[in-house]
């Protein structure tokens, strides 16, 4: 049996996961589970898995989660060195879907005691990918993408020369406010950012694709795990959701990666690695679909793209920075703080204040010095944010 560990059990990524996993309960001894305030779903995934550990980030809840374990034989734990010790328990297969850099330092314990990662952790590439690939060396685990663009490229390149890639082309749906008028956009609601046209996701997720936040995201861990130069990385917005990346060659082709929006399409490519197993998504009717869009994103639109590029260009720590001040921005908007267009605003700001402090971007890449470079960022962001709201 395949020991496995997933971190972040209780979000979509998670539940698709976990999904999977159920369906052949035979094949898997599950170690560990990790969640957030959701102690039901955390507790009754854990009976139903048998797992041998269940931990929540939030130390206070861990009397619930233990209550709701009773009787279960699966030990209970919570906090931020608990979510560690889960990641670091030896397993053969973890899935890292803790949303946010939170999930970095578990995720850098799977890797350290040698498990395969399946990464749908983005902020972790790009807060400290150099970080994650040399630990990823040095222990001998695989890093297996599953953000769908990431996967979609992997699985373009197999068997491929990495030295023939002349681009790697990212597709985004354009979210929720993708044909909204300019305009329209400084008076966007919450409830309308967290409707996404084409994906059954998290709010937080959801409002990143309308913003093209996450696509920012994934611009950075592009570059960080296929090592190509930001200049080779395109974004097309692409509405059907049905392309989730192309590989161009050196010789004019074009590799493109075809499959329904469903997460368990490269959830179960990394479960299963390096085998294809028959997995429970539609199959598509191309003629039924009838056509696939395309269209360049509009920069005024989608501000986010600019600076993932500046970010990637800069390189050092500002990864790390452009993450912190984004999740403290979104947290702003969500609270009604700030409006939709205000959170690029505020990451522009931060970016640039942080840039200044002589060696913070520079500094040696070490977990240490990321989680300090996160903690400093969003401190500013926070002054950003009430300069501009008094």
């Amino acid at each position: 049996m395949r020991r496995v560990s997933i971190l972040g059990a209780t979000g979509s990524i998670g539940q698709n996961t976990i999904d999977l996993i159920a369906r052949a309960p035979d094949e898997y001894d599950v170690v560990a589970l990790t969640g957030g305030r959701n102690i039901a779903q955390l507790a009754a995934d854990a009976r139903r898995l048998g797992a041998d550990l269940a931990v929540t980030a939030h130390d206070h809840l861990l009397p619930d989660l233990r209550e709701a374990l009773a009787g279960s034989g699966v030990a209970a734990a919570a906090g931020a060195a608990a979510l560690i010790e889960a990641g670091a328990r030896p397993a053969d297969w973890v899935m890292s879907a803790i949303v946010g850099s939170a999930g970095l330092a578990p995720g850098l314990a799977a890797l350290q005691q040698g498990a395969h990662l399946a990464l749908a952790n983005k902020e972790s590439l790009v807060c400290a990918g150099p970080l994650i690939l040399e630990t990823a060396r040095a222990s001998g685990a695989r890093l297996l993408p599953v953000d769908s663009e990431h996967s979609a490229v992997f699985q373009a390149l197999v068997g491929e020369d990495p030295a023939a890639i002349e681009r790697v082309i990212i597709t985004a749906s354009g979210g929720a406010f993708r044909d909204w008028p300019l305009a329209a956009l400084r008076k966007a609601t919450l409830a309308e950012a967290s409707s996404h046209p084409n994906w059954d996701m998290g709010q937080r997720i959801t409002i990143d694709s309308a913003s093209m936040f996450n696509k920012a995201l994934e611009l950075i861990e592009t570059r960080e795990y296929f090592g190509v130069r930001p200049d080779q990385i395109e974004t097309v917005v692409h509405p059907e959701s049905m392309i989730h990346a192309l590989v161009g060659f050196v010789d004019g082709a074009l590799m493109a990666h075809v499959g329904p929006p469903d997460m368990r399409h490269a959830i179960g490519y990394a479960l299963h690695w390096p085998d294809r197993r028959n997995l429970p998504v539609h199959r598509l009717d191309l003629a039924q679909i009838a056509q696939l869009t395309f269209r360049a994103p509009d920069p005024e639109r989608y501000p986010a793209l600019r600076l993932a590029r500046a970010v990637m260009d800069r390189h050092g720590l500002s990864g790390a920075v452009f993450n912190a001040a984004k999740e403290r921005a979104l947290d702003a908007f969500i609270a009604g703080r700030i409006g939709f267009l205000d959170m690029a605003e505020v990451v522009e700001e931060v970016l640039e204040r942080l840039d200044a402090r002589p060696g913070l971007i520079d500094a040696a890449m070490t977990l240490d010095n990321v989680m300090q470079t996160d903690h400093l960022a969003r401190i500013c962001a926070d002054e950003v944010m009430t300069e501009r709201t008094g």
